[in-house]
C-alpha cells in the first residue's frame, strides 16, 4: 500500500472529532422530524416508495450534505427522545412511535453515505459523542441546572450503544452496520475509547481506529485480549473453571469448617462478581441487562451473595444449621450455571432465543396471576384459619394451578360449607381452563414472533456481545481470578502514581499474567488465521492432492459432499473470463439495426471541413437511439446501470432504425433544394402533400390520446365537484331545518 492509500484509511483525529457540532444537529433533526410526521405510520408505510421519495429522501439529502459524522448518533438520540415521549403522552403515542421509526430509517440511510471509507464508517459508529458538543455555555449551564449540580453532563455514548439502548434492531441488522460489528468482533478493526465510568481506567495511551496488521503489530500484543472473538473463548474457559470449582465445593462440603475447594470457589466467584460489576459500570445497566445471559449471571451472583452471608453467619456463630442452609442455597445455583455453560455455544440460535423470550413471558404472566389470586388466598385464609395456615393454602393453590384439580373438590368444604366449594370450583376453572389456554396462546405467539424476526434478534444480541467485548476498563484484560490481583495492586496505585507509570505497570502485569495466551494468539494470527501463508499453502496443497485423484474417487458422494462439487469451480472459471475470444454471437451491423440505443451525433457547426466550408450530414437523427445497457460496478461493488447525461448526448437523433422513419423525422429531415425553375413548383406541391401526410400521421400520435384522456379526467372531476356541492347544500338545508324546529 502506498502512502496515499494509507493516508486515505486514517481515522479522524481526536481534535477533529471534538470540534464536530452535535447539539445543534440534534435539535435540527428533531424539528424536521416533527414537521414531517404528523400521523401514525408503520415501518412498511414509512419505507414505501412514495413516502421514501417525498419525505425520507429529501431529509437524507439535506443532512448528507453536511458530512457531519455525528448525524447517525443524532438520529438515534432523537429516537430515544420520541420513544420516551410515546410512553409519557399516550394520546400521541402512535405519532411518537412513527417519529422514532423515522429516526431509525434516517440513521440507516445516512450511515450508507459514509460507507465509501471503511475507517470513517467505523468512526461514525464507535466514536463516543457528547450530546452537548457544540452547545453554548449558557445551554450547558441550563442543562446542569435541570439535571442538578452532581450530574455528569460530559457522559458520551457511541451510535452503536445508542442503537442498543433504543432497541433499533433494523439499524443494527443492516448490512453496513453488521460489517463494522463483524470487523470489531474478529479484531480486524482495533480501537479504544476513553474510559469515564471504569473501575480502573487506563487512558494514558488510547488506541486510534486502525486496521490491524499482524506484520506491523508486536508479537505479544496485549490489546488482542480485548478482541471479542478471543474474549468469548476465554470467557467460556473462565466459566468452565468456575463451574468446576462449584461442583468440587459442593462435593467436598463441610459445615464445620471451610475446605480448600470451597476457598478456591469463593475466590473464583468473587472474581466473577467483580468482572460482571465492572461490565455493568462500564457500559451502563441498560446495555448490560439488554443481554439476556447477563440476567442469568446476575441471578447466580445473588445466589452466591446469599450463600456467603449465611456461611459467614454459620462460621462466626458456630451455627451448623445456617451453614447447611448456605450450601442448600448454593446448590440452587446449579440450575443457572449448568444451562449457562451449555448455552455458550448456541447462545444466539433460534431455539435459545425463543426459549429465552418464552421464559420472560411466562414469568410476567405468572406474576400477574399470583397478584390476581392473592385476594382468593386471603379469602380462603380468612374462612378456614382454624384448620389451614397461609403456607398450606398457598401450596394447595399451586397444586391446583398445575393440574391437581381433584384437590379443589376434596378440600373445598374444609374452608366453608357454602362458600368453599364455590370459590375452589371457580379457581380450578380459571386456572386450568381459561388462564392456561391464554398462557399457551401467549407462548405460541412469542415463538412465532421470534421465529419471524430471528435474524434481527440474533444480530442484535451479537452486537451487544461485541460491544461488551470491546471494553476500555483495564480489569477486562485479566483472566479469572487474576483480575482480583490487578484490582488490589492497580487501584491503590492509581491514586499515587502518574498515568504513564500506571500504564506501564498495567501493561507489565497483563503480559506477565497472560503470557501463554498472548503466545497462542500471536502464533495463530501469524500462521493459522485466514489469509496467512501457512494456511493458504495448506489449502493449496489439499486442492492439489484432490485434483490429482482419479475421477472415480473425486465423484464419490462422500468426497463430493466433503470437498464440494467441481461444477462450481467450472462456473467460477467461466465468469472469470472478462473478454472471451472467438467470433461474436451476433453481427455488429445486425446488432446496430435491431437494438435501439442513444448515440451522440455531431451538429452542423462541428461538421465543417478544414477549408472552413460547413458541410451537412446525409441525414440528422433527432430522436436518440437507446444505448446498449452496460453494467458498471457501484461504489460497493453492486452493479448499477450507466446513466448517460445530456452532455454525453450532444445533438440527439430521433430516428429508430428498427422500423421506418417516424413522422417527426420525415418532417424535419433536410431535403436538397431543386435546381430547375419548373422543378421548384413541383417540389413545392410535393412538399405540401408531404406536410399534409405528416399532419395526418401526427393525429395518430399518443399526444392526442393523452389530451383526450386529460379532457375526460377534467370532466369527471367537474362532475365530482358538482356532486359534492349538491351534497353540501343538502346538508346545510337539513341543518337549517333542524335549527328552526328547535
Amino acid at each position: 500500500m502506498d502512502h496515499e492509500e494509507q493516508a486515505a484509511l486514517l481515522a479522524p483525529s481526536p481534535e477533529f472529532l471534538s470540534t464536530v457540532p452535535v447539539y445543534p444537529l440534534i435539535h435540527a433533526l428533531k424539528k424536521d422530524v416533527i414537521r414531517t410526521i404528523d400521523s401514525a405510520l408503520t415501518w412498511d408505510q414509512l419505507t414505501a416508495s412514495d413516502i421514501n421519495f417525498t419525505i425520507v429522501r429529501p431529509i437524507v439529502l439535506k443532512y448528507a450534505k453536511l458530512k457531519n459524522m455525528a448525524v447517525v448518533y443524532a438520529c438515534l438520540v432523537n429516537r430515544a427522545y420520541f420513544l420516551e415521549e410515546s410512553e409519557n403522552d399516550l394520546a400521541y403515542a402512535g405519532i411518537m412511535l412513527s417519529r422514532a421509526t423515522l429516526c431509525e430509517i434516517l440513521a440507516m440511510k445516512l450511515l450508507s453515505h459514509f460507507a465509501s471509507n471503511h475507517i470513517t464508517l467505523v468512526a461514525v459508529l464507535t466514536t463516543s459523542w457528547s450530546p452537548l458538543a457544540g452547545a453554548s455555555p449558557e445551554v450547558i449551564e441550563e442543562v446542569k441546572q435541570v439535571l442538578g449540580s452532581n450530574a455528569n453532563v460530559s457522559d458520551a455514548q457511541s451510535a452503536l450503544e445508542m442503537a442498543i439502548s433504543t432497541q433499533a434492531k433494523q439499524f443494527i441488522s443492516s448490512p453496513v452496520a453488521q460489517k463494522v460489528v463483524n470487523d470489531i468482533y474478529t479484531g480486524r478493526i482495533v480501537f479504544s475509547t476513553v474510559a469515564t465510568r471504569s473501575m480502573l481506567a487506563d487512558n494514558y495511551k488510547p488506541k486510534a481506529i486502525t486496521i490491524y496488521d499482524c506484520r506491523d503489530a508486536p508479537f505479544l500484543d496485549h490489546y488482542r485480549l480485548r478482541v471479542p472473538k478471543y474474549g468469548a473463548i476465554l470467557e467460556f474457559l473462565n466459566f468452565a473453571c468456575l463451574l468446576l470449582t462449584f461442583v468440587l465445593c459442593l462435593s467436598n462440603k463441610d459445615a464445620a469448617q471451610m475446605t480448600l475447594w470451597e476457598v478456591v470457589f469463593i475466590i473464583f466467584a468473587v472474581a466473577f462478581t467483580l468482572e460482571e460489576y465492572t461490565a455493568a459500570t462500564e457500559h451502563g445497566w441498560i446495555i448490560y441487562i439488554a443481554n439476556m445471559w447477563n440476567v442469568f449471571d446476575t441471578s447466580f451472583i445473588l445466589v452466591f451473595l446469599c450463600y456467603v452471608t449465611l456461611r459467614v453467619k454459620g462460621l462466626s456463630n458456630g451455627d451448623l444449621e445456617s451453614s447447611e442452609m448456605a450450601f442448600d442455597v448454593l446448590a440452587c445455583g446449579a440450575c443457572i450455571l449448568f444451562p449457562r455453560l451449555a448455552f455458550f455455544a448456541v447462545s444466539n440460535s433460534v431455539v435459545v432465543l425463543s426459549l429465552r423470550a418464552m421464559i420472560a413471558e411466562f414469568v410476567f404472566f405468572m406474576t400477574i396471576a399470583a397478584i390476581c389470586f392473592s385476594g382468593l388466598l386471603f379469602t380462603l385464609w380468612t374462612l378456614g384459619k382454624e384448620n389451614w395456615t397461609l403456607k398450606k393454602i398457598a401450596w394447595l393453590m399451586v397444586q391446583i394451578w398445575f393440574g391437581n384439580t381433584y384437590l379443589s373438590f376434596g378440600q373445598a368444604e374444609s374452608f366453608h360449607p357454602f362458600f368453599g366449594p364455590i370459590l375452589m370450583t371457580t379457581f380450578a376453572a380459571l386456572s386450568n381452563t381459561l388462564l392456561l389456554t391464554i398462557l399457551i396462546s401467549i407462548l405460541s405467539n412469542t415463538v412465532a414472533r421470534i421465529d419471524a424476526n430471528a435474524t434481527q434478534e440474533h444480530l442484535f444480541q451479537f452486537a451487544i456481545s461485541t460491544i461488551e467485548g470491546v471494553k476500555t476498563d483495564a480489569l477486562f484484560s485479566y483472566q479469572l481470578p487474576l483480575n482480583l490481583l490487578a484490582f488490589v495492586v492497580l487501584k491503590p496505585a492509581s491514586y499515587i502514581v502518574t498515568p504513564r507509570t500506571l500504564h506501564t505497570l498495567n501493561v507489565f502485569l497483563i503480559k506477565a499474567t497472560s503470557f501463554p495466551i498472548l503466545i497462542v494468539i500471536g502464533v495463530y494470527e501469524r500462521y493459522f488465521a485466514s489469509g496467512q501463508s501457512l494456511r493458504e499453502s495448506s489449502v493449496d496443497a489439499a486442492h492439489t492432492l484432490f485434483n490429482s485423484l482419479p475421477r472415480q474417487i473425486k465423484n464419490m458422494p462422500f468426497i463430493e459432499a466433503l470437498v464440494g462439487s467441481t461444477s462450481s469451480n467450472l462456473y467460477e472459471a467461466i465468469f472469470e473470463l472478462d473478454d472471451p475470444t472467438g467470433p461474436g454471437l451476433f453481427d455488429e451491423s445486425d446488432e446496430e439495426e435491431d437494438v435501439p440505443r442513444l448515440r451522440s451525433v455531431a451538429s452542423h457547426d462541428t461538421l465543417a471541413s478544414a477549408d472552413g466550408v460547413r458541410r451537412r450530414p446525409s441525414h440528422v437523427n433527432l430522436a436518440p437511439r437507446l444505448p446498449h445497457r452496460t453494467i458498471s460496478p457501484g461504489p460497493q461493488g453492486s452493479p448499477r446501470r450507466r446513466v448517460i447525461s445530456a452532455l454525453d448526448l450532444g445533438v440527439a437523433s430521433a430516428e429508430v432504425t428498427s422500423g421506418g422513419r417516424s413522422p417527426l423525422s420525415k418532417f424535419f429531415t433536410h431535403v436538397d433544394p431543386p435546381t430547375g425553375a419548373g422543378a421548384g413548383q413541383g417540389h413545392v406541391e410535393a412538399s405540401m402533400r408531404r406536410v399534409e401526410t405528416i399532419l395526418d400521421d401526427l393525429r395518430d400520435l399518443p399526444v392526442h390520446r393523452l389530451k383526450d384522456e386529460m379532457r375526460e379526467l377534467q370532466e369527471r372531476q367537474a362532475r365530482i365537484e358538482q356532486l359534492l356541492l349538491t351534497l353540501t347544500r343538502g346538508m346545510r338545508s337539513s341543518d337549517t331545518g333542524t335549527s328552526k324546529l328547535k
